[in-house]
């Protein structure tokens, strides 16, 4: 599991003392010290004025901007206080945890889970979080930032085996609205709320990433095939059309013929290969005939001049 800001190290407990309450209690104990080296006041009045500069240290207490501090008297809660300076009763109340209500972030994974196709994944997912009631999240479960982590693992794990594998790749933002909804309904009573989560990777095996490539490409294949296959039928059905037009039109046919043969001697030379049926159908034998001696005779015009 990897927490990147819900790790119990940043969590901040009441037992350290700030900046403001060393300063405090060192100024009295070094202002009692210096009025006993000169005599000014007895050893016992000095070890009274320390005695209650380390009480009014230990009593001021400072919460961030984005804290709250849930303060006990006696073991039983009592109230949150902060931002800001405030004071707690010495040796009879301290403060417990300073709870951060910014959104939060915690990285999870789920390894080898198996979908509802029976296909392991490794998935890696991020969820955005926040406290919005710092009483219940303090009184209600023990450590919820590790709380909200595995519940979030654990609710990963039953998505994932409710999904098939190409659910999980195509529709990755339904898969994390789907989960954000669980992890609501178990963290709502905590006074905790996931606003999001989002599926950052899916990993799946390396012999099926090779097979699904060639599925792939097996599939782009028949496509093309399909898409040419249906090219030559609409080109099939256009010819009949076209030859539906020529059949009682003679006249039509062989004007066709001659335009056929005139684009072939415009691109091609004087070389044209035809089917043999053309040269009766559309009388172009004798339409070839006519043009090469209409070339021959350029040909002898240019020679002569």
């Amino acid at each position: 599991m990897r927490i990147i800001r819900s790790k119990e190290s940043e969590i901040r407990t009441g037992g350290g003392l700030s900046i403001v309450s060393f300063t405090v209690g060192a100024v009295f104990v070094g202002v009692a010290v210096l009025l006993l080296s000169m005599e000014i006041i007895s050893p016992v009045v000095a070890g009274l004025a320390s005695a209650v500069g380390l009480l009014v240290a230990y009593s001021i207490r400072i919460a961030n901007q984005w804290e709250k501090a849930v303060v006990l008297r006696m073991g039983k809660f009592i109230g949150l206080k902060g931002p800001g300076v405030f004071f707690v009763i010495p040796i009879l109340e301290r403060v417990d945890l300073f709870v951060d209500q910014r959104v939060r972030v915690t990285d999870f994974h789920a390894e080898k889970t198996l979908t509802k196709d029976t296909v392991p994944v490794n998935v890696d997912a991020v969820v955005y979080w926040m406290v919005w009631d710092v009483e219940k999240a303090a009184l209600e479960v023990e450590k919820y930032y590790e709380a909200v982590a595995f519940i979030a693992q654990t609710g990963l794990r039953d998505i994932i085996g409710r999904h098939e594998l190409a659910e999980l790749l195509q529709h990755r933002e339904k898969v994390g609205e789907a989960l954000q909804k669980t992890l609501d309904e178990h963290t709502n009573p905590w006074g905790i709320t996931c606003q999001t989560v989002g599926i950052k990777d899916i990993i799946i095996p390396e012999a099926l990433a090779d097979a699904m490539s060639k599925q792939a490409q097996a599939e782009r294949e028949r496509q093309a095939r399909i898409i040419l296959g249906t090219a030559e039928t609409e080109i099939a059905e256009k010819f009949a059309k076209a030859s539906d037009q020529y059949r009682n039109n003679p006249t039509a046919l062989q004007l066709r013929g001659m335009n056929m043969l005139f684009e072939g001697l415009k691109e091609k030379g004087s070389l044209i290969i035809v089917p043999s049926s053309a040269l009766d159908s559309m009388n172009l034998g004798a339409i070839g005939g006519l043009s090469a001696l209409a070339e021959q005779r350029k040909s002898d015009e240019s020679q002569t001049v």
